[in-house]
């Protein structure tokens, strides 16, 4: 079992940036693919970014090249930077874990645990 806790969240005005980070505690966190995503009032959970255990990242066409994903083994957490951020981008941000990772690791049914979830306002 992982237990995964965001924090980072907050109101920032359009072009802002935050930083949101994903604790894991329970096993070996290195096995580990994580992902974030987001779900905005009324609308699907939609993916945002993922990194692998071998450190490759994928990104949802909407963040790339403003939000950056990354991860530190020693400290079990991973870390979504979002720059240039846009009120588009208002959501609750969801930390995801699964074991291993395989595929494209882009779905939320790819992921086995998640996070209880961080709110991102961004007022334009």
């Amino acid at each position: 079992q992982v237990q995964l806790v965001e924090s980072g969240g907050g109101l920032v005005q359009a072009g802002g940036s935050l930083r949101l980070s994903c604790a894991a505690s329970g096993r070996t966190f290195t096995n580990y693919a994580m992902g974030w995503f987001r779900q905005a009032p009324g609308k699907e959970r939609e993916f945002v970014a993922r990194i692998r255990r071998g450190l490759s990242t994928y990104y949802a066409d909407s963040v790339k090249g403003r939000f950056t994903i990354s991860r530190d083994n020693a400290k079990n957490t991973v870390y979504l930077q979002m720059n240039s951020l846009k009120p588009e981008d208002t959501a609750v941000y969801y930390c995801a874990a699964k074991d291993g990772g395989i595929g494209t690791m882009s779905n939320d049914y790819e992921f086995d645990y998640w996070g209880q979830g961080t709110q991102v306002t961004v007022s334009s």
